[in-house]
């Protein structure tokens, strides 16, 4: 049976409408889980009353990364889900457009968009939370190379290779 607080993105303008409370968004790739990831969670789900997570494809990590995913979508959202702080996570599609990440944007109308300091997208972020009445907040500051994800993968290189 699949997890409840995963919803694929074509599903999430039915779910949107049953969540009561202060809605928080936050969007990411989590494709290792390390405690700049769980900080960064949990600051952001003191902000509000339902965490929503947006988890970017495997594409994106590809396109953007510049390297294969850890692991898959399904499988970050599979260990996203088992936090208790997580209320959804929602399955981005390959989005490549500005105005893809506006309309979710649109469709979730969260109160408060959360990011960490100096996000690149920063920017197109504050465009958003104007254009919908939300509140764009600092929760923690920039998750720094050593303890991100791609950091990671390579450390655990050097014990493999």
């Amino acid at each position: 049976m699949k997890d409840p607080k995963i919803v694929d993105y074509k599903n999430l303008k039915k779910l949107i409408p049953k969540l009561t409370g202060k809605k928080v968004l936050v969007g990411g790739c989590f494709d290792i889980l390390h405690i700049g990831h769980v900080c960064f969670l949990k600051a952001a789900k003191e902000q509000g009353d339902i965490l929503i997570i947006a988890l970017e494809s495997d594409e994106f990590i590809r396109k953007n990364k510049k390297r294969e995913p850890f692991h898959t979508q399904s499988a970050r959202a599979e260990i996203l889900s088992c936090l208790k702080i997580v209320d959804v996570v929602v399955l981005l599609p390959s989005f490549n457009s500005y105005d893809n990440y506006l309309k979710l944007v649109e469709i979730i109308k969260p109160d408060v968009v959360a990011i960490t300091k100096d996000d690149p997208q920063i920017e197109n972020k504050k465009r958003q939370v104007n254009k919908v009445g939300a509140i764009l907040k600092i929760v923690t500051p920039h998750i720094n190379n050593i303890t991100s994800s791609s950091m990671l993968i390579k450390k655990l290189a050097k014990f493999f290779f």
